[in-house]
């Protein structure tokens, strides 16, 4: 496997799944859920089809705002989010659909401030800024910094990439997402450091030999464990979205995306990144 000599070809794929959804993020940004933006969310199963446009009318008449988001999320169910409503408006609301539209099953019925909503946010960007700052300063440590610098380009990639892909679809973003994603970092950083190992492993018994061969080999030798391990998550999380449900559709979704994103990365970015690095070096 030539991974250092396709690596110009990997960084343009690269480069090409993140600024659809960098243009999709400056453009029209996430689909934040109430955990973010504070409001009422309200998720009912209907027992008969039901016309979106009939849950807007219904909306209307309860002086809600007629174009607030409602998602369908499988069959006859819907997420309607709407501003913060109270216990009695939200009763009152689910009594409204149930008499005109008919018989419903209330899923679920989540409330959260904008002031709390907010917070998450705050918290959520500095839980992933600190996950890489201290993955970077372990791989220093254990490694050395150039590897750090490989992996958490590499990191990085895999969240621009799920996050673009969540704002092209317009996916809901919730608190769900963000340990998604915080997985999705483990889990790629654990698949980039055993290669990484491999490399260092490889430069002790192979001082003779060039860098790029180096790579090459180290990659050889990890690739059958990186593939086979990512298959085996894929078929786990493949279970999880047909049968989970839709509470799980979209946590799901951002690890499927997210896993096999990082297999990638960990062979075609995070490597041939060092690589660059220690090659300009010398």
């Amino acid at each position: 496997m030539y991974v250092t000599k396709l690596r110009k070809y990997a960084y343009l794929v690269s480069l090409l799944l993140i600024l659809p959804g960098l243009v999709s993020l400056f453009t029209q940004g996430l689909n934040l859920g109430i955990d973010f933006t504070g409001g009422s969310l309200i998720h009912v199963k209907f027992e008969k089809p039901v016309k979106m446009e009939r849950i807007r009318n219904v909306l209307g008449q309860y002086e809600i705002d007629r174009g607030v988001p409602i998602q369908q999320a499988g069959e006859n169910e819907y997420i309607i989010r709407t501003p913060i409503l109270t216990e009695q408006q939200s009763s009152q609301l689910v009594e409204g659909l149930r008499d005109q539209l008919g018989d419903l099953e209330v899923l679920r019925i989540d409330e959260v401030g904008a002031v709390i909503g907010k917070e998450l946010t705050n918290k959520a960007l500095m839980a992933t800024v600190i996950a890489c700052v201290l993955m970077l300063i372990y791989i220093t440590i254990r490694f050395e910094f150039k590897f750090g610098v490989g992996a958490v380009i590499a990191l990085v990639q895999n969240v621009l990439i799920v996050v673009g892909v969540f704002s092209l679809f317009q996916w809901e973003v919730d608190s769900s997402f963000i340990a998604a994603i915080l997985t999705i970092l483990g889990y790629s950083i654990n698949d980039t450091i055993v290669v990484f190992d491999r490399i260092r492993e490889n430069l002790r018994l192979r001082r003779k030999e060039p860098y790029d061969v180096i790579v090459d080999k180290s990659v050889l030798q990890t690739v059958n464990r990186s593939i086979n391990t990512v298959l085996t998550v894929v078929f786990c999380l493949g279970a999880l979205l047909l049968l989970g449900g839709a509470t799980l559709k979209y946590f799901v979704l951002a690890m499927l995306i997210g896993i096999v994103i990082g297999c990638f990365s960990s062979i075609f970015i995070a490597s041939p990144i060092w690589y660059d690095l220690k090659i300009r070096e010398n």
